[in-house]
């Protein structure tokens, strides 16, 4: 029996596919998961989405969909996450390509449809943006969401949304979402989170690894991003809701209105009138931004003084915990030394590890042997 799975906004809610996954069906089965290679910048230094073109190694599934096999490789300078996941996860990878707009999208999942005839198809967000008015001050992502939330609905096949950890993609509160949120479909435990504990180890997802520490029983309130958005971590956060797929839609402005869209440009522009902007414009900024720097090195002598100050100040925000991409960043390291960052930290401070989180010292200038 095959399940198809669309994470909605590739990335991480590919990861959070499989430990969903392994929680409602154990080893039963294989999954295919249906995402987007669409990386953050230190993975994948182009802006947006990538294609088929962007790969060597995929097998085709269907006329319009290609797999990414663990042999698979970007060509560079692209980069993806997806043949690395495609190693260690017992799952095939299906690439979604948005470049044909949620038309193209609509019609590559109906192929696979029609191809393997799954016993279910399940929509999974992690956090809830895919909830979105489109009008949130605290929206950042909205499209990638958006246009798969279109597709979905317009698929003559049933599909069940899912929201995994609510409010922990730091984009909607939670109490933003409690009016549309269904029932608890399973509440993650630690054991689901081992599926995936060995690829949180390099992946860099902040809104999957939440869910995970959350799972594993974490609580607090984690910084993420680089503008250190405060996440609580709650005994609600574990939790997996399901929510009906057409009042996704009747909230979701911008999903109405790229339903219709034939190419990944007509779909930003609607984003740009609906949201006020385009993540993709956002990526391409970043991307010239990060051109211009000069690339730094992690001095470990001089790591310490600079992780004591945040996270006194961290604490003093209320601050448990926070992401080891909050971390690099806060500590004005490039987005490359983030593995550099977090193996010295860990090695050094392991007690400060609350897998795959860091956890803020209890005492301030904390000092351990370095």
């Amino acid at each position: 029996m095959t399940r198809l799975i669309v994470a909605a906004g590739g990335g991480g809610d590919a990861v959070a596919a499989a430990m969903l996954h392994a929680a409602l069906c154990g080893d039963e089965d294989q999954a295919v998961i249906l995402t987007y290679s669409w990386d953050r910048l230190l993975i994948d230094p182009l802006p947006g989405p990538r294609r088929p073109a962007d790969f060597t190694g995929l097998e085709r599934l269907t006329p319009a969909v290609w797999t990414v096999p663990a042999q698979a490789c970007p060509i560079a300078p692209a980069g993806s996450t997806l043949p690395r996941l495609a190693a260690e996860l017992p799952h095939t990878f299906a690439l979604l390509d948005p470049h044909q707009g949620a038309e193209g999208l609509t019609h590559q999942l109906e192929e696979l449809v029609s191809h393997l005839e799954p016993e279910s198809i399940d929509l999974l967000d992690v956090g809830g943006d895919i909830l979105a008015r489109g009008d949130e001050p605290t929206l950042k992502s909205p499209l990638a969401d958006a246009l798969t939330l279109a597709a979905c609905c317009q698929v003559n096949a049933p599909v069940r949304l899912l929201v995994a950890g609510p409010g922990l993609d730091g984009e909607l509160p939670p109490k933003d979402l409690s009016d549309v949120l269904g029932p608890v479909v399973r509440t993650l435990t630690a054991s689901d989170a081992e599926v995936i504990s060995a690829v949180l180890e390099w992946h860099p997802s902040e809104a999957t690894a939440l869910l995970a520490a959350t799972a594993r029983g974490v609580r607090g309130t984690c910084e993420i991003r680089d503008a250190g958005l405060p996440v609580p971590l709650t005994d609600n956060s574990p939790m997996v809701h399901e929510v009906d797929l057409d009042d996704a839609v009747s909230r979701n402005q911008l999903a109405r209105a790229i339903m219709a869209t034939a190419h990944l440009d007509e779909a930003e522009a609607h984003s740009r009138e609906i949201c006020g902007y385009s993540e993709i414009d956002y990526e391409r900024n970043k991307a010239l931004w990060l051109k211009e720097q000069q690339p730094a090195k992690l001095d470990p002598s001089a790591i310490w003084a600079q992780l004591d100050q945040f996270e006194n100040e961290a604490r003093a925000r209320g601050v448990t915990h926070t992401t080891f991409r909050r971390l690099t960043e806060a500590l004005g390291l490039p987005g490359s030394q983030r593995e550099n960052l977090r193996a010295l930290l860990i090695e050094t401070r392991p007690h400060q590890y609350a897998a795959p989180l860091w956890k803020l010292s209890a005492n301030e200038g904390e000092q351990q042997a370095r």
